[in-house]
């Protein structure tokens, strides 16, 4: 059993807290929140203690591990006390929207050789999963094209995207790390192109809520990712890969898996309501290979530094809207 806290009750937390307490490798101790009140919400509903401090909780010499959750501004911070504990540590991404911060927090924890992961969930979508095996066994042959698309169903609040980091740090970068996850490699090179179509008030802080991203790998290989905040028609996500010997797909998903045939009418489900819906089933998972990593002593499925990487293309990217050029993406530590 590995002993956990969580840090953070607001709705992402919440989530983390059900599947803690559903994992039966899991002994989930205590619930932090600058919010005390959510805090004990979140506790009592999952059988947790509620820690007053966050001293509280990196002073227990009985805990294995935290699940940091909080506050995106509190990820580097979290991770460092997490390093000086000497637990291991699954925290949301980013490490810090400051490039730089984050690079810095990783040396840091590196240091200290405790197990840390970014929770990249998208990496344990079933069919996303499967669509990455048939590529890295070779089954379509060599990878020439990959084409990833999310679109969201709804603006979310503006005051969430002020905050988000922009859409290619917040959005974007789920499909960024699943590029490079899927095909191996790191892209060197990135233009991209971003537009505030349905939110023109959002372009005020910078953001965007269309865009579109092309990569380059070093072997020639090309990604295109599409992202879009409003859809009208519900979440959207899917992923195509072209290779010299066939093609592959992760399909959307629809809400239902039954059509109906009636008379010349034809009825079957839509897409989900909103991405939450779609991915959900990731995020257990996700901490069940984490929990896996802890338990048998391997490596962590999605280290601190891969999570820097997909950032770094994030950055590029933003890079590129203002330029208006193409832009290299740099790696370095």
């Amino acid at each position: 059993m590995q002993r956990f806290a969580l840090i953070g009750a607001g709705f992402i937390g919440s989530v983390h807290a059900q599947n803690l307490a559903s994992n039966p490798n899991v002994d989930f101790r205590w619930v932090y929140d600058l919010d005390t009140q959510r805090a004990a919400m979140l506790a009592n509903q999952h059988g947790a203690g509620v820690a007053q401090s966050l001293d509280q909780i990196f002073s227990d010499s009985e805990l294995d591990a935290v699940f940091i959750a909080s506050s995106t501004d509190s990820h580097a911070q979290n991770l460092k006390l997490a390093a000086d504990a000497g637990l291991a540590a699954l925290v949301e991404k980013p490490i810090d929207l400051d490039l730089e911060t984050a690079k810095s927090t990783v040396a840091y924890v590196e240091r200290s050789g405790i197990k840390a992961m970014v929770n990249f969930n998208r990496r344990f979508d079933r069919a996303h999963a499967e669509l990455k095996d048939c590529v890295r066994t070779g089954k379509i042959g060599d990878i020439s094209l990959l084409q990833l698309t999310s679109r969201g169903p709804a603006l979310p609040p503006v005051d969430y995207l002020r905050t988000s980091g922009g859409q290619f740090r917040d959005q974007a970068v789920h499909f960024y790390d699943l590029a490079r996850w899927i095909t191996g490699q790191d892209p060197v090179q990135m233009h991209a192109f971003g537009s505030a179509l349905t939110a023109p008030e959002i372009a005020e802080f910078g953001d965007v809520d269309t865009s579109i991203s092309s990569l380059l790998f070093g072997d020639g290989a090309l990604a295109q990712i599409d992202c879009v905040r409003h859809t009208n028609y519900g979440y959207d996500e899917r992923i195509e890969a072209l290779g010299s010997e066939g093609m592959v797909e992760s399909e959307r998903h629809p809400s239902g898996n039954v059509t109906l045939f009636h008379g010349e009418k034809r009825q079957s489900h839509g897409l989900h309501n909103n991405w939450f819906d779609r991915v959900q089933p990731t995020y257990a998972a996700s901490l069940g290979a984490f929990v896996q990593a802890l338990e048998e002593d391997l490596e962590v499925p999605i280290t601190l530094r891969e999570g820097l990487k997909s950032q770094a293309i994030a950055q590029a990217a933003v890079r590129s809207v203002a330029s208006g050029r193409s832009e290299v993406i740099d790696y370095s530590l």
